[in-house]
């Protein structure tokens, strides 16, 4: 078995395959996971499902997991090729012990993980580290082993949710799928809900040959621009490797930020629940919180991380929440989970209600010069130390200063972000401010800081 103990991260595990982690691994997980469920519930049997992306690595990991995971005594479900939210799905549609989801997400085809559910929940923080633990110590239950079955879940996740988008008008929209595993599920979706759409790189290939999967670089959504603009369409939607994360440009092929979208929806969401709490996390512009305020609902300013956020809206009954990365959960109609296909229909359904452009529904928010995310390729050591090192020299009480994740540190005029990238070795900033000069004064002052400590 190959583990470099660095793959157990904030809110997943995730690595380089057959170099941080293998094959071996993922059957060593399945039986940890037995000895977890156990450890946390009386209510044996055990039934977890197990779903997977389209990666070139995902067959292999999946059939070890699933042994592994039988071997133990848990009766297993496979759901085959889906996307995350799919697999998250599965855990609602009927009594599940948990659901482990194989992929990489937006990582490059080299990589792959595990995103692990317990009930209906996302494991976090200290309950993935206690897997860790469960494996270091090399005690597994000794037991009758379980079946394994197929199982569809699609037919439930199409029956779920192909009604609850209402279109009063068609506008054009063309979807971007990145050659992820969007393409099995989001034409057999938009068709059950009258969307009509172009659909680009629908294929699932988990060498991603027409560009990486990451619908929030812009340079990744060259082609939707391409088509956006060609064919007069209302909007382009892209989608992540996992379906989990979604991106979009608007009319004229703008592309919007995350959290500008968040104010789409947020603004939505609000006319339904007036007074809910919304999170977003540290990476979204003041103004969304804002905005949010400003027409009645409660932001909260959270933690990155969308295990984190789905935990939070919990605790707080928000209805909607969101990440600056193109995780959304609606939990209004769905269940708090992170779905881009079905915030992609969200956005449709917005589009046909009011009639409006994407710019026509930001009017109100105030102009900002903005940057997106800027990411510095390190290491798992330095991008911590790095931040670290940042937190004395800018909390010591002459800067306002966010120390919830990384330092967030706020002027009059704008903010700045660093913050340690919990999936990559990488180190995450972005800034803004009220007039362009004023944002690169701020970005000097910041990166001038991270060169020292780099």
């Amino acid at each position: 078995m190959l583990m470099n103990e660095e793959i157990f991260r904030e809110y997943d595990i995730r690595g380089v395959v057959d170099k941080d982690f293998d094959s071996g691994f993922a059957n060593i997980l399945g039986k940890a996971f037995a000895v977890y469920l156990k450890s946390r519930s009386t209510k044996p049997p055990f039934k977890v499902s197990v779903g997977q992306d389209a990666r070139l690595s995902s067959n292999k990991l999946s059939e070890s997991l699933c042994s592994g995971l039988a071997e133990s005594g848990v009766e297993v479900l496979r759901l085959g090729l889906i996307t995350s939210p799919m697999c998250y799905y599965s855990t609602f549609e009927s009594p599940l012990s948990g659901a482990i989801m194989i992929t990489g997400s937006h990582n490059p085809p080299e990589y792959n993980g595990f995103k692990i559910c317990f009930e209906t929940s996302t494991l976090f923080g200290d309950e993935i580290q206690k897997i860790k633990s469960i494996i270091n110590t090399g005690e597994y239950l000794q037991t009758t082993p379980k079946q394994m079955k197929d199982y569809d879940i699609f037919t439930p996740y199409l029956n779920r949710f192909g009604s609850d988008i209402s279109l009063s008008s068609h506008p054009k929209i063309i979807v971007d799928c990145g050659n992820g595993c969007s393409g099995v599920i989001v034409r057999k979706l938009f068709n059950k809900m009258g969307i009509q759409c172009e659909i680009l790189f629908e294929e699932p290939d988990g060498r991603f040959p027409n560009h990486h999967p990451d619908p929030t670089v812009e340079k990744n959504m060259g082609e939707l621009k391409k088509r956006v603009l060609e064919t007069n369409a209302m909007a382009g939607i892209g989608f992540d490797g996992d379906a989990d994360r979604i991106g979009a440009l608007d009319h004229l092929g703008r592309q919007l930020y995350g959290d500008e979208l968040m104010v789409i929806f947020a603004r939505s969401v609000l006319q339904q629940f007036p007074g809910t709490t919304i999170i977003g996390d540290v990476k979204c512009s003041d103004r969304l919180y804002n905005d949010i305020s400003k027409r009645g609902g409660v932001p909260v300013m959270y933690k990155t991380g969308h295990s984190l956020i789905k935990n939070k809206m919990k605790e707080t009954d928000s209805k909607f929440s969101g990440e600056m990365s193109g995780h959304v959960f609606f939990a209004d109609r769905n269940y708090g989970y992170d779905d881009a296909v079905y915030a992609g229909a969200r956005l449709v359904e917005i589009l046909a209600r009011t009639g409006k452009t994407i710019p026509q529904l930001l009017e109100g928010l105030p102009k900002a010069f903005s940057t997106p995310e800027i990411r510095i390729d390190t290491t798992e050591v330095k991008k911590r130390s790095v931040v670290s090192a940042l937190r004395k020299e800018f909390g010591g009480g002459a800067y306002k200063v966010n120390l919830i994740d990384g330092v967030r540190i706020s002027f009059d005029d704008g903010f700045a972000l660093v913050r340690a990238s919990n999936t990559q070795p990488v180190l995450v900033s972005r800034f803004e401010a009220a007039t362009e000069e004023r944002l690169k004064e701020i970005r000097r002052l910041i990166e001038g800081a991270i060169k020292k400590y780099l």
